[in-house]
């Protein structure tokens, strides 16, 4: 289960749970810990759906039709 749904301080910047989600992600791959940059993690597909999760909720922020229909839910 995401972080996203534990109790704690809320984060107030936009698609902070799905952030957080991504770091831990991260954090705890393979990779990572064998000592490679992230960018390689990422062209190796770790964390492959949290990445176009938190893009999709980074550009919705600048799509306006989005002020009506509301951010896409994580």
């Amino acid at each position: 289960m995401p972080k996203y749904y534990e109790e704690k301080e809320a984060d107030k910047r936009a698609c902070a749970g799905v952030r957080e989600d991504l770091l831990d992600c991260l954090c705890n791959c393979p990779c990572i810990q064998e000592g490679k940059s992230v960018k390689d993690c990422l062209r190796e597909g770790y964390c492959s759906g949290l990445r176009v999760s938190f893009f999709e909720c980074k550009r919705s922020l600048l799509d306006s039709r989005a002020r009506f229909r509301g951010r896409k839910g994580y």
